[in-house]
């Protein structure tokens, strides 16, 4: 570890002790990661011949930027339209297919940190105050405002009646849909550093799936909070508490009832969502969404190459290492493409299955901090100066398996 990396563990453990930080607990990500971004000088970018043409369908600037902040505000696809929202309190519902303004509404006294969120005909945001507030998907209308324990950095979910919201000290919430009334709460102890954020909790039917800072991923009972298991996805180690994270701040994904998961300074794993039991780990450490298609899971690593995994197994297919060092986003599948961005703003189009490049675009001049979301045919790329666009392929097959 270089003495950078010493100063910030031991200002920050300072800082904790002093109580001088609000949610100290997780400020480190911005520290930790410009600090492994600037030991190594971002890759150049390579020439190549691009094999795709790629259309803008639509774009506009939607909100302000919360770069400084570490704050990754995601658009939340659902049904036909695409929500965001700004840290000014601002939600706004779009078109997928045009980018024309549905709704826009605004809490100018609430401070959103996590979300926007979706599910049971709602859209939801969290705020840095500890406040959840549900709005109609349709109209925008407010249905009610909950306060929770802490800062919310995730999107809340909903589905069959019950909200999950996810907080930064280690707690689960579940609140009625229509209420907003707590009906559980599951709590588990947080280390003294953590990465700055939390994966947003994922539901699948009666169950939610949920990854935590001390390297475990629990899977409980929607309605009831009850567990159903637990399991240990990475095991601390090292001397400091710098070196000893291990937080799973990635969103599980579910792909025919196998979970997912990517973890810092640990691994990537397939679970049975029956039982929580390990099919397989990859040694590849990654504090980003993961994308998982028929046959293959892509993960970006915490030094910004893009892997390519064999789904049932974990043995890799390909890495493409051209990216080291650029701050790049989790990946996306869109047709038979890979997607990322990165700290330039630029969108990377890689081909599936091979992992090389076919396309590079520019979204913006400020960089892209969350992963690209799909509805249907169409990617959606947001940039952290609030600027949201929306991108078909030319070839509008969207394929399946990419060894067909």
């Amino acid at each position: 570890m270089n003495l950078l990396r010493l100063f910030v563990a031991a200002w920050l453990v300072c800082l904790v002790a002093c109580g001088t930080v609000e949610n100290t607990v997780d400020v480190v990500t911005g520290l930790v990661m410009r600090e492994q971004d600037n030991s190594v000088p971002p890759a150049k970018l390579i020439d190549f011949e691009e094999t795709l043409e790629v259309e803008k369908i639509w774009s506009d600037r939607y909100g302000k930027g919360v770069d400084q902040l570490f704050i990754a505000l995601l658009p939340a696809p659902y049904q036909s339209s695409v929500f965001t929202a700004d840290r000014g309190g601002r939600m706004i519902a779009l078109s997928a297919e045009t980018g024309e303004e549905i709704w826009t509404e605004r809490s100018k006294e609430l401070r959103i940190s996590g979300g926007p969120g979706t599910g049971d005909g709602l859209v939801f945001a969290g705020t840095s105050d500890a406040d959840v507030i549900a709005r109609d998907a349709e109209t925008g209308e407010e249905k009610w405002i909950t306060r929770v324990s802490s800062e919310v950095l995730a999107p809340p979910r909903a589905a069959a009646g019950t909200v999950v919201v996810r907080t930064g000290d280690g707690k689960l919430f579940g609140l009625d849909s229509n209420t907003g009334k707590q009906k559980w709460v599951y709590d588990r102890t947080i280390p003294v550093l953590t990465l700055r954020g939390t994966g947003a909790p994922v539901i699948h039917e009666n169950i939610v799936i949920s990854g935590f800072d001390n390297g475990r991923l629990v899977a409980l009972e929607l309605a009831t909070g009850k567990q159903e298991w637990e399991t240990r996805l990475a095991v601390p180690s090292g001397r400091s508490d710098l070196e000893r994270m291990v937080d799973v701040d990635a969103e599980p994904t579910i792909f025919d009832d196998t979970v997912y998961v990517s973890s810092f300074q640990a691994s990537v794993a397939a679970l049975s969502i029956v039982n929580g039991q390990l099919e397989w780990t990859r040694e590849i450490s990654s504090y980003s969404n993961l994308a998982v298609d028929d046959s293959r899971v892509y993960v970006t690593d915490e030094l910004g190459y893009v892997w390519a995994l064999e789904r049932d197994s974990g043995a890799p297919i390909w890495k493409q290492e051209a990216l080291r060092a650029r701050r790049v986003t989790g990946p996306a599948v869109i047709g038979n493409y890979v997607v990322v961005g990165d700290f330039e703003g630029y969108l990377h189009w890689i081909n599936r299955k091979t992992g090389e490049f076919v396309h590079r675009m520019r979204l913006d001049d400020e960089r892209i901090l969350v992963p690209c979301r799909t509805i249907g045919d169409i990617l959606l790329a947001f940039s952290s100066s609030g600027i949201l666009a929306a991108y078909k392929p030319a070839d509008l097959k969207i394929a399946t398996d990419p060894d067909s």
